[in-house]
């Protein structure tokens, strides 16, 4: 399974870093192949700046890379990401053709923006829920949970929660068993 992790300057460094190590994770120790290809996907393909200045070179662009079966957006300073069309068309068309589409923290607005979030019900980073439930009032917007999952869409809350959402990703699409191993390999207290 294809798991596309978008990325862009200002991302939150966890946000990306701690799914793109669980889905890793997953695959490294799972006993029956890997069941994981997780990337990193730029606007572009050039090297992106996150948090801090931390450089990180994506995998693809928007023009390169392969079939995506589930679509992340992170969070982070992600305001000039509202702005550009080119990225939201991507993430609407990617979504489309995607099995699953989710969230950390702040790619819920990106989600929103882009027309994926209408009416589910969704979370972000409690400091940002104030602001989600003001900019896009149609959302279900819900505090005080890690995660929330409405249909095929996941939204999770900030940086860590989205260490939870991918644990539970991976015992949804692989099994609870392989999540408890993933979990365990990374020495990480799985929030349920």
């Amino acid at each position: 399974m294809n798991i596309a992790i978008y990325i862009y300057d200002n991302a939150e460094v966890l946000d990306f870093s701690g799914p793109f190590e669980v889905f890793s994770t997953a695959s490294r120790v799972c006993a029956d192949g890997e069941p994981f290809n997780a990337f990193l996907i730029g606007e572009t393909g050039e090297t992106v700046l996150a948090r801090a200045g931390y450089s990180v070179n994506p995998d693809y662009g928007f023009y390169n890379h392969p079939p995506i079966d589930l679509l992340m957006v992170v969070g982070g300073v992600h305001h000039a990401e509202l702005k550009k069309t080119q990225v939201l068309d991507w993430i609407r068309t990617t979504s489309a053709s995607a099995q699953m589409t989710t969230s950390v923290c702040t790619g819920a607005f990106i989600l929103a923006e882009a027309g994926i979030l209408t009416d589910q019900k969704v979370t972000t980073h409690w400091e940002d829920i104030p602001d989600l439930k003001k900019q896009y009032p149609s959302l279900n917007v819900v505090s005080d949970q890690r995660w929330v999952q409405d249909d095929s869409i996941v939204t999770s809350a900030g940086i860590t929660a989205g260490i939870d959402m991918s644990l539970s990703l991976v015992s949804l699409l692989h099994s609870q068993e392989l999540a408890e191993k993933t979990a365990k390999q990374m020495d990480f207290v799985w929030n349920r």
